[in-house]
């Protein structure tokens, strides 16, 4: 008994587009696994680099630009802005909601700022708008970090408002702190990881998280392209199958 294959224009079609889809999303999510292994091994070797003391580096030639300072340990002494406290929402930390509390820091003997990330702070669960206190260091400080672009983004919904001392919000840009402030920032941030008495929790994750994650998901959606194919040419044979075994006067001429 013969097997034919019989060919259908609509199941075929629809196979395509889940073949093409599956593909195009696994190869995004492989691209987006291979550019957090990038960041995991710069930021290995930047950390094993010595501490960069920023002071220094403001009165460098050339001064180092942010693709050079990313992932490097910082070392900084100046003062805190408590004037000028501002929060991301949406930060968990080990499943707990959260925010990262942000604070302007001037540096010592210099008229440049740099916008610090001191730390994490729980969310109410009653009220959100409600913060817990936290001690802000008095005069002059020295801290450790690490140099980040920025501060990742989140989902947004909706218009942040305006920018404003104590305000609360999804996501911030170092430009638009700065017109806001009207201080004179650096064009990166820093991740505070030296201890200080202040209550805040410095447990932040690192950029490259979620490698594997990206990495089965795209095993997935590669699965799901093959599956696709594998239906539609097991399909085709039974129903080739199937015809083939009716009467020639019942077969559809």
């Amino acid at each position: 008994m013969p097997i034919r294959f019989r060919f259908r224009l609509i199941p075929f079609i629809v196979t395509v587009l889940l073949v093409a889809l599956g593909i195009a999303l696994a190869q995004w999510q492989t691209r987006r696994g291979d550019q957090k292994q990038l960041i995991e091994t710069r930021l290995l070797q930047r950390h094993a680099e010595p501490t960069l003391d920023l002071s220094a580096l403001l009165h460098a030639t050339p001064v180092p630009d942010v693709d050079q300072l990313e992932y490097r340990r910082v070392a900084v002494r100046g003062e805190f802005i408590p004037a000028w406290p501002v929060y991301l929402d949406n930060r968990p930390l080990n499943g707990v909601a959260g925010f990262y509390v942000l604070m302007p820091f001037k540096i010592v003997a210099s008229d440049e700022y740099v916008l610090v990330a001191r730390g994490w702070l729980p969310r109410d669960p009653a009220d959100r708008t409600r913060l817990p206190s936290y001690p802000t260091p008095a005069g002059t400080v020295e801290l450790e970090g690490l140099a980040r672009r920025d501060f990742g983004h989140v989902l947004q919904l909706g218009d942040a408002g305006p920018l404003r001392p104590g305000v609360i919000l999804q996501n911030l840009g170092i430009a638009e702190f700065a017109a806001a402030s009207k201080l004179k920032l650096q064009p990166f941030v820093i991740e505070q990881t030296s201890n200080a008495e202040d209550h805040l929790l410095r447990d932040w994750p690192r950029p490259s998280l979620g490698i594997e994650r990206h990495r089965g998901y795209a095993f997935q959606w590669y699965a799901l392209a093959v599956m696709a194919l594998i239906f539609f040419v097991v399909t085709g044979f039974r129903r080739g199958t199937k015809n083939s075994n009716k009467p020639a006067g019942q077969q559809s001429g």
